[in-house]
Protein backbone atom coordinates (compact mmCIF):
# COMPACT_ATOMS: atom_id res chain seq x y z
CA UNK A 1 0.00 0.00 0.00
CA UNK A 2 1.20 3.35 -0.85
CA UNK A 3 1.57 6.20 1.82
CA UNK A 4 0.95 9.91 1.23
CA UNK A 5 -1.05 11.60 -1.77
CA UNK A 6 -1.01 14.08 -4.23
CA UNK A 7 -3.72 16.14 -4.32
CA UNK A 8 -4.44 18.34 -7.12
CA UNK A 9 -7.19 21.21 -6.46
CA UNK A 10 -9.35 21.61 -9.15
CA UNK A 11 -10.36 25.52 -10.15
CA UNK A 12 -13.93 25.60 -10.82
CA UNK A 13 -14.26 27.67 -13.97
CA UNK A 14 -10.96 27.51 -15.20
CA UNK A 15 -10.20 27.82 -18.88
CA UNK A 16 -9.81 25.01 -20.81
CA UNK A 17 -5.81 25.33 -21.04
CA UNK A 18 -6.09 25.33 -17.01
CA UNK A 19 -8.43 21.57 -17.17
CA UNK A 20 -5.59 19.90 -19.48
CA UNK A 21 -3.04 21.01 -16.90
CA UNK A 22 -5.06 19.55 -14.26
CA UNK A 23 -5.34 16.95 -16.55
CA UNK A 24 -2.13 16.36 -17.20
CA UNK A 25 -0.72 16.18 -13.91
CA UNK A 26 -3.49 13.82 -12.61
CA UNK A 27 -2.55 11.19 -15.52
CA UNK A 28 1.59 12.16 -14.30
CA UNK A 29 0.98 11.16 -11.03
CA UNK A 30 -1.06 8.32 -11.58
CA UNK A 31 1.39 6.76 -14.01
CA UNK A 32 4.12 6.92 -11.05
CA UNK A 33 2.28 5.13 -9.05
CA UNK A 34 0.69 8.08 -6.90
CA UNK A 35 -2.79 8.01 -5.06
CA UNK A 36 -4.45 10.98 -6.51
CA UNK A 37 -7.40 12.72 -4.98
CA UNK A 38 -9.18 15.08 -7.98
CA UNK A 39 -11.01 17.74 -5.68
CA UNK A 40 -14.02 18.56 -8.58
CA UNK A 41 -17.55 18.70 -8.36
CA UNK A 42 -17.86 15.94 -11.42
CA UNK A 43 -21.25 17.29 -11.66
CA UNK A 44 -22.22 15.18 -14.94
CA UNK A 45 -22.20 11.46 -15.75
CA UNK A 46 -19.80 12.59 -18.85
CA UNK A 47 -17.58 14.18 -16.57
CA UNK A 48 -17.34 11.30 -14.05
CA UNK A 49 -16.70 8.44 -16.59
CA UNK A 50 -13.79 10.60 -18.78
CA UNK A 51 -12.31 10.89 -15.40
CA UNK A 52 -12.71 7.52 -14.73
CA UNK A 53 -11.33 6.23 -18.14
CA UNK A 54 -8.54 8.61 -17.47
CA UNK A 55 -7.57 7.11 -14.89
CA UNK A 56 -7.99 3.77 -16.20
CA UNK A 57 -5.74 4.44 -19.36
CA UNK A 58 -2.94 5.60 -17.00
CA UNK A 59 -3.07 2.54 -14.98
CA UNK A 60 -5.34 3.78 -12.13
CA UNK A 61 -8.22 2.27 -10.32
CA UNK A 62 -10.80 5.38 -10.12
CA UNK A 63 -13.15 5.60 -7.55
CA UNK A 64 -15.86 8.31 -6.86
CA UNK A 65 -16.92 9.03 -3.71
CA UNK A 66 -20.35 11.14 -3.67
CA UNK A 67 -21.54 13.00 -0.69
CA UNK A 68 -25.04 13.83 -0.85
CA UNK A 69 -25.88 17.16 0.52
CA UNK A 70 -29.43 18.60 1.22
CA UNK A 71 -29.84 21.85 -1.18
CA UNK A 72 -30.86 23.19 2.73
CA UNK A 73 -27.22 22.53 4.19
CA UNK A 74 -25.73 23.95 1.05
CA UNK A 75 -27.42 27.19 1.26
CA UNK A 76 -26.66 27.22 5.09
CA UNK A 77 -22.82 26.34 4.71
CA UNK A 78 -22.73 28.90 1.48
CA UNK A 79 -24.01 31.63 3.59
CA UNK A 80 -21.49 30.76 6.15
CA UNK A 81 -18.46 30.91 3.63
CA UNK A 82 -19.86 33.87 1.70
CA UNK A 83 -19.22 36.00 5.27
CA UNK A 84 -16.07 34.91 5.47
CA UNK A 85 -13.25 37.57 4.17
CA UNK A 86 -10.18 35.14 4.23
CA UNK A 87 -8.32 33.84 1.06
CA UNK A 88 -10.89 30.33 1.52
CA UNK A 89 -13.92 33.00 0.77
CA UNK A 90 -15.74 32.40 -2.56
CA UNK A 91 -18.90 34.21 -3.22
CA UNK A 92 -21.41 31.90 -4.81
CA UNK A 93 -25.14 33.19 -4.63
CA UNK A 94 -28.44 31.35 -3.86
CA UNK A 95 -29.04 31.41 -7.84
CA UNK A 96 -25.72 29.99 -8.81
CA UNK A 97 -26.37 26.98 -5.91
CA UNK A 98 -29.72 26.81 -8.17
CA UNK A 99 -28.05 25.99 -11.29
CA UNK A 100 -25.76 23.79 -10.14
CA UNK A 101 -28.30 21.66 -8.62
CA UNK A 102 -29.72 22.06 -12.17
CA UNK A 103 -27.02 20.21 -14.20
CA UNK A 104 -25.96 17.79 -11.58
CA UNK A 105 -26.74 14.62 -12.34
CA UNK A 106 -26.60 12.10 -9.47
CA UNK A 107 -24.67 8.48 -9.38
CA UNK A 108 -26.32 6.09 -11.62
CA UNK A 109 -27.11 2.84 -9.92
CA UNK A 110 -24.45 1.28 -12.46
CA UNK A 111 -21.90 3.53 -11.54
CA UNK A 112 -18.93 2.47 -9.58
CA UNK A 113 -19.57 5.20 -6.24
CA UNK A 114 -18.78 4.97 -2.70
CA UNK A 115 -21.57 6.58 -0.99
CA UNK A 116 -19.94 8.60 1.94
CA UNK A 117 -22.55 8.63 4.80
CA UNK A 118 -21.06 10.72 7.19
CA UNK A 119 -19.03 7.79 9.20
CA UNK A 120 -15.52 8.14 8.02
CA UNK A 121 -14.57 4.49 9.36
CA UNK A 122 -16.84 3.08 7.13
CA UNK A 123 -15.91 5.19 4.40
CA UNK A 124 -11.98 3.98 4.86
CA UNK A 125 -13.43 0.28 5.08
CA UNK A 126 -14.79 0.80 1.39
CA UNK A 127 -12.16 2.53 -0.04
CA UNK A 128 -9.77 -0.22 1.16
CA UNK A 129 -12.03 -2.94 -0.46
CA UNK A 130 -11.89 -1.12 -3.55
CA UNK A 131 -8.12 -0.53 -3.62
CA UNK A 132 -7.93 -4.87 -3.48
CA UNK A 133 -10.13 -5.29 -6.54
Amino acid sequence: MAYGCSCLRWAGGAAGWRRDLVRGRFIKEIEAGNDVVLDHGLWRRAERDAWRRAAREAGGLPVVVYLPTERDELLRRLAERNAREDANALMVTPEALADFFARFDAPADDEDVIIYTGNPDVLVTALTEARGR
